[in-house]
């Protein structure tokens, strides 16, 4: 299997700036750009299946990008916690697209992803290099589920030690069942980068993640949940790109009936959904990569 290259980008911040990571697929030099965004625990090797087969399909014209959103993978963690929020990430995504400069922009993000993607999206005001073009959101839209938000709260961050790839595997299916159908392989290939061996003298394996990133995720009220809806609302009513909405059919972060609302106003997303999969297909599965793959390449 090829491998993308790992680069950097620096982003400011108020306690002297942080460096980004983002692996990129294709050709350096390719002016049409795919952002990749991942969710929240997870990081930017998730998409390497779903790359792979963009590339293969635009050839010399597509280049894959994605990033570690700060606090993961090979990014920086930050030196105030509080910095891990959807504002700071669409900043530094600003400061990456700068640096990628691509003729033609299109963003697939998968819930946290997503977000920061209709943030982008629905501010046209936004000093972008190049509008964002075509946007797939991924089991993600303007209502979260306060249920599934507990139900991530409940293991984000938590302190975990793994002596083997192989426990890390079983001990992360135990809270990424939802994802859906995966093949063994194809689950220690995912698991494989969001682990990373410990540097104490416990020795094993850690999560590859900074545990502080939960202390805004577990700040946030119910309350001020419900107020920040009409926000992205807001957001996504101005989006004017083409937009692809997926839900896994039994997501208990993205309701049936916020789904239903994403197609009839804004960008009025096509909605696809995915039986036997929860919060969030992986777009790995043959199904799920063809229907990313069609979109991004349709001609109209």
């Amino acid at each position: 299997m090829p491998e993308p290259t790992l680069n950097y980008v620096s982003c400011p911040d108020a306690h002297g700036g942080h460096r980004m990571a983002y692996w990129q697929w294709g050709k350096p030099q390719a002016g049409h750009v795919v952002m990749c965004v991942h969710g929240l625990a997870r990081q930017g090797r998730d998409f390497d299946v779903l790359a792979q087969a963009l590339c293969a399909r635009g050839r010399d014209d597509v280049r894959v990008v994605c990033p570690d959103v700060v606090g993961r993978g090979r990014s920086d963690w930050l030196k105030d916690p509080m910095g891990y929020q959807l504002p700071a990430y669409a900043a530094d995504m600003l400061v990456l697209l700068q640096q990628l400069q691509p003729a033609t922009l299109d963003w697939v993000g998968t819930s946290m992803g997503g977000l920061i993607g209709l943030g982008l999206s629905g501010q046209p005001e936004l000093p972008l290099p190049a509008p964002i073009r075509r946007l797939v959101l991924n089991d993600v839209g303007p209502v979260v589920q306060w249920q599934a938000l507990q139900r991530i709260g409940s293991y984000l961050g938590q302190p975990v030690r793994f002596q083997s790839l192989e426990q890390a595997a079983d001990a992360l299916w135990v809270i990424s069942s939802s994802f859906g159908p995966h093949t063994r392989e194809q689950w220690l290939a995912l698991t494989r980068p969001m682990i990373k061996p410990a540097t104490d003298a416990a020795g094993g394996f850690v999560l590859h993640y900074d545990p502080a990133i939960a202390l805004p995720f577990k700040a946030l009220t119910q309350e001020a949940a419900t107020q920040g809806e009409a926000v992205l609302w807001r957001l996504y009513d101005a989006i004017r790109a083409r937009t692809l909405l997926i839900r896994g059919a039994q997501s208990d972060l993205l309701s049936t009936e916020t789904a239903a609302a994403m197609t009839q106003r804004g960008p009025k997303a096509r909605l696809v959904e995915f039986a036997g999969v929860g919060h969030a297909p992986t777009l790995i599965a043959p199904d799920q990569v063809q229907v990313v793959s069609d979109f991004l390449f349709a001609e109209a």
